[in-house]
């Protein structure tokens, strides 16, 4: 089982390729074996992509402008997905294919909908037919299909039914499975092990990160704002998650934390849960 590090978590450090080499061999390093690729920052990506990145405290970089195929090859680490939008692997269907094919991966993963109604179980349903269309040619490909959640599909479309709820039992397992993030899924007040022993073997990638808060000395309230956190350094129950995803028989995890950064540095905060990650898998 393969140990990544999601690209987002490096746009900071992705200026030129000095840096980014520098960044690659320190991750290698610290015991992980890839990276998850996303489109959008390994091709020049659009102003509204870069401002919303940058919005969120993660920026693209310059990632777009360098070769990524030359700097993995020489990096030693391999890809364990690739990322893109439902809209884009639908119109850009065999491109992305050749892509995939071209770093070495057999996993396409696609994130949540943007302006996208998750609390219309007939809207939901609709998505789930084209995931099961979209992962169907994926297959006729020798790809596999992975959705990966936020916090937004615990959107109930009726009382006790959530829109996750609609997108497993309306895709076909041949065609889609999932690539589960246990911090959204906390982040919403979901029961995120329930969730992970509810995906079974249909979790096929875990996107991981802790949550928790860094306050130190006094504060000003009793209520301290939550974020993301270095493994083991929050208070999710990641050893419990840990047990039912290798029971699950996933085929990586992938951490993926926020701009809440020790230090604000994104290669110390990596390297921080690679402590963690390296005494587990």
């Amino acid at each position: 089982m393969k140990k990544g590090v999601q690209q987002i978590m490096l746009g900071t450090i992705t200026k030129n390729r000095e840096q980014t080499m520098k960044a690659l061999d320190r991750i290698r390093l610290a015991g992980y074996d890839g990276i998850e690729l996303n489109r959008f920052m390994i091709h020049p990506s659009s102003l509204m992509v870069r401002a919303l990145t940058k919005a969120a405290g993660m920026p693209t970089g310059n990632g777009g402008k360098l070769d990524w195929h030359e700097m993995l090859e020489n990096s030693g680490l391999s890809v364990i997905s690739l990322h893109t939008d439902l809209g884009s692997l639908e119109k850009e269907t065999n491109e992305i294919i050749r892509e995939a094919k071209s770093f070495n991966t057999d996993t396409v993963v696609i994130t949540g909908m943007y302006r996208f109604d998750y609390s219309d179980e007939t809207t939901v349903k609709k998505l789930a037919d084209r995931l099961n269309q979209t992962g169907s040619t994926l297959k006729e490909n020798g790809l596999s299909l992975l959705y990966h959640n936020h916090n937004i599909e615990l959107l109930q479309v009726r009382p006790g039914v959530c829109a996750y709820d609609i997108l497993l039992e309306n895709t076909n397992p041949e065609y889609v499975n999932f690539e589960f993030d246990s911090y959204w899924f906390t982040d919403g007040g979901a029961d995120a092990a329930s969730w992970v022993e509810k995906l079974s073997t249909r979790m096929k990638l875990w996107h991981i990160n802790d949550r928790g808060s860094r306050q130190k000395g006094s504060a000003m309230t009793p209520i301290l704002k939550a974020d993301s956190m270095e493994l083991g350094t929050g208070n999710m129950n990641l050893d419990r998650l840990k047990e039912i995803a290798l029971c699950n028989g996933i085929e990586a995890v992938v951490l993926e934390s926020h701009k809440n950064w020790i230090d604000k540095d994104p290669l110390k905060s990596i390297e921080t849960s690679a402590v963690w990650l390296n005494e587990r898998f």
